[in-house]
This record gives C-alpha cells, sequence and structure tokens, in this order.
C-alpha cells in the first residue's frame, strides 16, 4: 500500500515537530517543513534515530514562490499530495491601541494569509485526485475571544470561518475534508515565544492596561497546572486519530479543558457537522 504524502507546515519546534514525527513513525511520508533550515537538526536527527520517511523542506507561508516551490517539487516527486497540515502560525499579545500596522499585518498575514495560501497551493491536485485531508491548527482563541489577544484572535476566527466555508462545498463536491484543530495553551516555545515578542516591543508599558495585563497574566499562571495546557506530544496524536477517521469532525477540541472553555460556543454542534450539513443543503445536496 502506498503511503499517504503530507505536507506539513512550521515543524521546527514545538506541535508542528512532534506532528511530523508522529506522522512519520505512522505510516506516513512526512514533508516537513519550516522557515529556516537551520532549525532542521531536531527533525533530522529524529529520522535518522527512528528510520522514518520525513524530508525537510524550507517554506516559508508568507512567500508565495516558496510555497510553489516547495508544493511543485513534492508533485514531481510523488504525484499527489494526501494531506495539508497548516500549523504555521504565532500568537501575538498586545492591546489594539499599542499594537502598530505593521504587527497587526504580520498577523494576518501569517495566521490567516499563510492557510489560505497554501490550500489555494494543494487545492488542485487534491481536487483532480478527488481526495484530500486539510487540517488547519486554530485555537480556544478562533472561537473565544481573550484579553489582549484580539489581534490573534481575529486571525484564528478567520482560520476557522474560511475553513468551515471550504468545507461546506469542497469536501462534499471533491472529497476533500476539512478539520479545525482547536487546542487550549500548549507547552512549548509557542508560549514563550510570544511573552519574549510583548517584552521586546514595548507591550509592558507602565499605562492604564498594565494593570488589566497583570491581572490576566497571573490568572495565566495560576491556571497553568490546571489542565489549560497540554504537551504538543498529545495534540500531535488528536491530529493522528483526526487524519485516520473515515468521517472526521470540522472542528476538535484537544482536551477536557478546551471542551469546557468553550462549551457556550459548541454545546450545539460540536463536531460543527450539522451546520455543515444545512448549509450544504442550500447547493441541493
Amino acid at each position: 500500500m502506498n503511503k499517504k504524502i503530507a505536507l506539513i507546515t512550521g515543524s521546527s519546534t514545538g506541535l508542528g515537530l512532534e506532528t511530523a514525527s508522529l506522522l512519520a513513525k505512522n505510516g506516513y511520508k512526512v514533508y516537513a517543513t519550516m522557515r529556516h533550515l537551520e532549525k532542521q537538526d531536531a527533525l533530522i536527527q529524529l529520522s535518522q534515530q527512528d528510520g522514518i520517511d520525513l524530508e525537510v523542506k524550507q517554506l516559508d507561508v508568507t512567500n508565495l514562490d516558496h510555497i510553489n516551490q516547495v508544493v511543485t517539487d513534492i508533485i514531481n516527486t510523488e504525484s499527489r499530495i494526501d494531506i495539508l497540515i497548516n500549523n504555521a502560525g504565532a500568537g501575538f499579545v498586545k492591546t489594539t491601541e499599542l499594537a502598530s500596522d505593521d504587527e497587526i499585518m504580520w498577523q494576518l498575514n501569517l495566521n490567516l494569509m499563510g492557510v489560505i495560501r497554501m490550500t489555494k497551493a494543494v487545492l488542485p491536485y487534491m481536487r483532480n485526485q478527488r481526495d484530500g485531508r486539510i487540517i488547519n491548527i486554530s485555537s480556544v482563541g478562533g472561537l473565544v475571544g481573550q484579553p489582549f489577544n484580539e489581534i490573534y484572535c481575529a486571525t484564528k476566527f478567520g482560520v476557522e470561518g474560511y475553513t468551515e466555508a471550504m468545507a461546506s462545498y469542497v469536501q462534499p463536491e471533491f472529497n476533500i475534508k476539512f478539520t479545525l484543530i482547536e487546542p487550549g495553551g500548549i507547552q512549548s516555545e509557542f508560549t514563550n515565544n510570544v511573552m519574549a515578542q510583548l517584552q521586546s516591543t514595548g507591550g509592558l508599558k507602565d499605562d492604564e492596561y498594565k494593570p488589566v495585563l497583570d491581572s490576566y497574566l497571573g490568572g495565566l499562571k495560576e491556571n497553568y497546572g490546571t489542565g489549560s495546557s497540554q504537551t504538543s506530544e498529545e495534540v500531535a496524536t488528536v491530529i493522528l486519530n483526526t487524519l485516520e477517521m473515515e468521517e472526521p469532525p470540522i472542528r476538535t477540541r484537544t482536551s477536557d479543558w478546551s471542551e469546557a472553555f468553550t462549551e457556550l460556543k459548541t454545546q450545539a454542534d460540536p463536531t460543527g457537522k450539522e451546520q455543515q450539513r444545512r448549509v450544504v443543503k442550500l447547493l441541493g445536496k
């Protein structure tokens, strides 16, 4: 049986790295991509150590030339792409007043436009195959707005809406199945990078927002060990399990905590499948 071909973005650390490794260990041929190849050592070491079928490529999801070159290379080698996992992204903690236009556009370009660009690049091949899986890494922040995360949440709300819309017609017409993965906090460099970015850009200014920010960060620390965060390995396992479902959900939370946190938004249709069915009816299907 031929191996499924998986393309994963943002694979240098954290969830992307763990997902690439886990899929390769479970019989997938993985193309793990990252913006800077100097960060590839951990994946190369895993590949050699475990004898897994994994190749690392440079890809910046804000760079169309990178995207088109990588997708073309994979198609030329494998003749197909079965799975796209849109994992590349970054957090952003800062008030709207303090965020510059450049910072806001950086978030939109990376977290939302990166997903759209990558999806657009693989769609012609998946459509021709009449088969494909697209996994978009969202967040509970794509369902529930949170203090000081409004710019980040806006990008993830965008990913949610984009994915729902694509699933409403691309999935039933061309058998390309979409799923949103909605974790809470993940214990990885992601959180550390967010806080370092906040510190380096003056986000902790001593202004009227600072006491509110301090209170919010205190609440995060208090809840850190109560199930609000998961390891990258745990979330990667949810991704693998979703890929191996014949009829995957449109959206899935990755922990009991993320289920509870988003319950008011999701309890009527936890998987998103009922809403999809209602929209598909508009197509006369």
